[in-house]
């Protein structure tokens, strides 16, 4: 498949790239920082801050992988929606691309806030969110609400509350809308082995329109 991943050097785009290199896809990467992204692929330097400009790099693919999010290195990241939002403009901007290119798919490297943590409580409100990522879990449920009332088909990828580098092991669980926990409780996953679900979904649609999630 002809494959677009915006937001191609953050650690979810770099290892989903990866992912999609190593089963013989057709990629192209966008990134601020092509320089940043193997030789090997096509890259193309945007800051996804036009919808003409995106409409015209992903024209004629089977599907759009976005990984945005903004800057973590800016203070705001961890206490201002205000700077979080940006989440939901790219994403808004990302959508309306993917409807004028007439791109078949959008999936969206997603939050884990708005999953359920209990009967009727999400994550973000039970207690065990980190107070400095309540900004981004918000701009998240925005951007998830921008996507459902879109007329595109899209997926939104939920990680658990704590995804890291680690071990390819092609093992894991999926859910929809609950947080997946561990034997001893744990809600985790690895970058590599999220990068696995999320290309299995690409080659073999599950969650059309649909929110998922994963866990070990």
């Amino acid at each position: 498949m002809k494959i677009v991943v915006l937001a191609a050097t953050g650690q979810a785009g770099r290892t989903i790239l990866s992912e999609l290199i190593s089963r013989g896809h057709q990629v192209k990467a966008v990134a601020r920082n092509p320089a940043k992204l193997p030789d090997s692929i096509e890259c193309v330097s945007d800051d996804l801050s036009n919808i003409e400009r995106i409409a015209e790099i992903i024209e004629g693919a089977d599907a759009v992988v976005s990984a945005y999010g903004p800057p973590k290195d800016d203070p705001r990241f961890f206490s201002d929606v205000t700077y979080t939002d940006q989440l939901v403009n790219v994403t808004e901007r990302i959508v309306d691309a993917v409807f004028k290119a007439e791109v078949p798919r959008l999936i969206m490297v997603g939050g884990c806030g708005s999953l359920e943590f209990s009967s009727g409580v999400s994550v973000l409100k039970s207690g065990h969110w980190p107070e400095k990522l309540i900004p981004i879990a918000l701009s998240h449920m925005k951007a998830l609400a921008s996507l459902k009332a879109s007329e595109i088909t899209w997926t939104y990828f939920s990680p658990p509350m704590q995804i890291e580098p680690g071990v390819r092991t092609g093992k894991f669980r999926l859910g929809a809308d609950s947080l997946i926990l561990d034997p001893k409780g744990k809600s985790w996953v690895s970058f590599e082995d999220y990068a696995v679900a999320l290309v299995d979904e690409l080659e073999r649609p599950q969650h059309e329109r649909l929110r998922f999630t994963i866990g070990y």
